[in-house]
């Protein structure tokens, strides 16, 4: 399968996209967004009114050479564009996960600062803090804790 990673709003041209960590890619109308070994990461799948879906593999640290944690929904932004989002699903390790990594990555912090760690799962933080970034009505994004594995998203 292709690789996932490309700038601004375009024209998908396979109906089948694996998102690998760091990564952001889309899908036309009846496509299916495959997301591999989701474990202490985070999905997010922006479905789009025209039947499209964005689709992001939130990753706790960065992968070389791809999207931060506090880049990538910046990214799904861009790559959104002007079109109308139908709603936003966040899936994957929602416990491991502190809704402040996506607006300052574990990465950004300085030696002997203290990093946010999550005592809880906070799902309303979580879908808060997502809706906010990417200009989503908060009704708009529901936030789910699933099992380790890979993600298919038709």
């Amino acid at each position: 399968m292709p690789a996932a990673r490309t700038p601004g709003p375009g024209t998908p041209t396979t109906p089948h996209l694996r998102i690998s960590e760091g990564q952001v890619g889309e899908v036309g109308p009846g496509g299916t967004l495959i997301y591999p070994s989701v474990t202490s990461c985070l999905t997010v799948t922006v479905r789009l009114q025209d039947g499209g879906k964005v689709g992001a593999h939130a990753s706790l640290f960065q992968v070389p050479g791809e999207y931060r944690s506090d880049r990538i929904l910046a990214a799904v932004k861009q790559r959104i564009g002007a079109r109308e989002v139908r709603a936003v699903e966040v899936r994957g390790a929602v416990g491991a996960w502190h809704p402040s990594y996506f607006t300052k990555a574990i990465e950004s912090y300085a030696e002997g600062e203290q990093v946010p760690v999550p005592t809880e799962p906070d799902p309303v933080g979580l879908a808060r803090v997502v809706a906010d970034v990417l200009g989503a009505p908060p009704g708009k994004v529901t936030v789910e804790d699933l099992p380790d594995g890979d993600q298919t998203v038709d």
